[in-house]
């Protein structure tokens, strides 16, 4: 019987969606095929998404592997961030409770809110005229 040496997870923020594998490995992390200094070019973001590995100090234990789609790059970054920290739970239950101190794994619901009719935004109101 062959030994599970992939852990998968699925994170979500906003419109973005991410399925992310870590795989045994020396820290490489791929987004899309391309590098992660391709993808994210500003290091805050490569940070953010970083975060969780960063916490449970296995950033060079794991090669992450990332599907993102939907949403604006923030949004995307904040997906992975979520399905890495899915996964290391996947991967070992007891970074659970530090994963959670820090915010990792707790899915953030904001969404855009819809565009009223009658309105220019969702909560915009057009010029109002008594006369």
């Amino acid at each position: 019987m062959a030994t599970l040496t992939q852990y998968a997870a699925v994170g979500r923020r906003k419109t973005s969606t991410a399925r992310v594998y870590l795989r045994p490995g020396t820290g490489k992390v791929t987004v899309n095929k391309r590098e992660i200094d391709n993808y994210f070019g500003l290091e805050w973001r490569r940070r953010t998404l970083l975060g969780p590995l960063t916490v449970t100090e296995t950033v060079d234990q794991f090669d992450v592997l990332v599907n993102v789609k939907g949403g604006g790059l923030t949004g995307q970054a904040e997906a992975i961030r979520l399905g890495i920290a899915r996964a290391l739970v996947k991967f070992n239950e007891e970074l659970r409770k530090p994963l959670r101190d820090a915010g990792y794994l707790t899915r953030d619901p904001r969404m855009v809110e819809r565009k009223k009719y009658g309105q220019p935004k969702a909560r915009k109101r057009f010029q109002f005229s008594k006369r």
